[in-house]
């Protein structure tokens, strides 16, 4: 099992879009600036429920072909089941074997059940559909688009690695998204990225609470820029240390 964040630690990184969570790992330089988040076909349904963060419950799914059973859903319940080889909260990641898709990967019923079995979200490759509905619900949903019909869905197979949105995704894997798009925390610094991000905040913050006076002089605005910059650096030398 991966290892799991403890719950101040999860609440701590839904307190920070997923900008500034990109912007806090880079601090600990344990992968390429251009790597570890989905591509921009990944769009998130509803902005307004704000950051989503769990682990990633993965799976593939097909809606091209008919089937020789009469359910969709028929390893619905086999899904949530394996939830529980998962740390908490699990989130449902799809990749849509179908290239482009060819009806939606998830529904109101599959969305209802995920949420009843404590998943905080799901994020796929392809098409959403029921939006009103699941919106009610309160679950977070990214897609890479809209489809009226489910097709021939169904799940192909459970906890497997996936491709979304051009990120290679693992079972475990500790994810975070907004209305901004999605990202992988690597979870060897997830707690230290949690622990740190309020300083990285407020180190952006020497510039824009001095942008917020209005346009003043240029030499100040570089020197704003400057002491924002230093209190970066200084937290990125800190944390690297710790790391070493």
């Amino acid at each position: 099992m991966p290892r799991e964040l403890s719950q101040r630690h999860l609440d701590l990184l839904r307190r920070y879009d997923t900008p500034t969570i990109c912007n806090v790992i880079e601090l600990f330089a344990v992968r390429p600036r251009n790597t570890g988040y989905m591509d921009g076909r990944i769009r998130c349904c509803f902005p307004e429920l704000g950051p989503l963060v769990g682990y990633a419950a993965t799976a593939t799914h097909r809606a091209a072909f008919e089937r020789s059973d009469a359910s969709g859903y028929a390893a619905l319940d086999e899904q949530v089941r394996r939830f529980e080889e998962l740390p908490r909260p699990p989130v449902v990641v799809l990749q849509d074997l179908d290239d482009p898709p060819v009806a939606a990967s998830f529904g109101e019923i599959m969305c209802a059940t995920y949420r009843a079995f404590g998943a905080a979200g799901l994020i796929t490759s392809g098409a959403a559909r029921d939006l009103d509905q699941v919106r009610r619900l309160g679950f977070p949903v990214f897609a890479s688009g809209v489809i009226c019909s489910h097709g021939y869905s169904h799940l192909v197979s459970l906890h497997v690695p996936v491709r979304v949105g051009g990120l290679a995704v693992h079972p475990g894997d500790l994810l975070h998204g907004d209305v901004n798009g999605v990202t992988n925390i690597p979870l060897e610094v997830a707690s230290e990225v949690a622990e740190v991000a309020a300083e990285y905040v407020a180190a952006e913050a020497i510039v824009l609470d001095f942008l917020k006076t209005g346009p003043g002089d240029v030499r100040l605005f570089a020197e704003a820029r400057r002491a924002s910059q230093e209190a970066i650096a200084r937290l990125a030398a800190r944390v690297r240390r710790k790391a070493d």
